[in-house]
């Protein structure tokens, strides 16, 4: 499978990649490009805290990419991880979605999280459809709460529990 953890040399095209969704979709509430210097930024934090990056990589070329970090920063969130996950306009719905949502899922899975989060926008039928499949639930739907595109967007929360039962013992 050509997914594999991300290099520093892959992040032009994560970028590309992600300013591609911010400019012509609601999969991010970014209303306008990010840097190339905020994006390596980013990919440096998520190393230097042993947080992965995952991209999809078809004879040298980037495709999709997939990440995740902490939910909140607060200390009692330590167990609960956020993800995201881009693909290329041009390759969406041939599945490499879901291969870079599985990496996310088995990388979190081993690295002890209870669980993985995700933020869709509500009218985002693919994306939720792929965190359905994948086991996902819907927790929340906030209504109204972004703003792109002259409109209004709702957001829905989607989780899936890592493992199973309590974790209390690692208070």
């Amino acid at each position: 499978m050509p997914v594999r953890p991300a290099e520093r040399t892959d992040v032009p095209a994560i970028l590309d990649i992600y300013n591609e969704a911010v400019l012509t979709t609601t999969a991010s509430y970014d209303l306008a490009p990010v840097s190339l210097a905020s994006r390596l930024d980013w990919f440096d934090h998520k190393q230097a805290a042993g947080q992965p990056v995952f991209v999809w990589d078809e004879g040298g070329r980037v495709l999709g990419w997939s990440a995740y970090g902490p939910f909140r920063e607060k200390p009692g969130y330590a167990y609960t991880a956020e993800h995201s996950v881009y693909v290329g306009s041009a390759v969406r719905g041939k599945g490499l979605g879901k291969a870079l949502m599985l990496a996310v899922i088995a990388q979190a899975r081993a690295a002890g999280m209870h669980v993985l989060v995700g933020g869709l926008d509500a009218d985002n039928a693919a994306s939720l459809a792929l965190h359905t499949s994948l086991g996902f639930t819907q927790v929340a739907h906030f209504r109204q709460v972004g703003r792109k595109f002259g409109r209004w967007l709702d957001l829905v929360f989607m989780e899936l529990r890592l493992d199973e039962g309590e974790r209390e013992d690692r208070e």
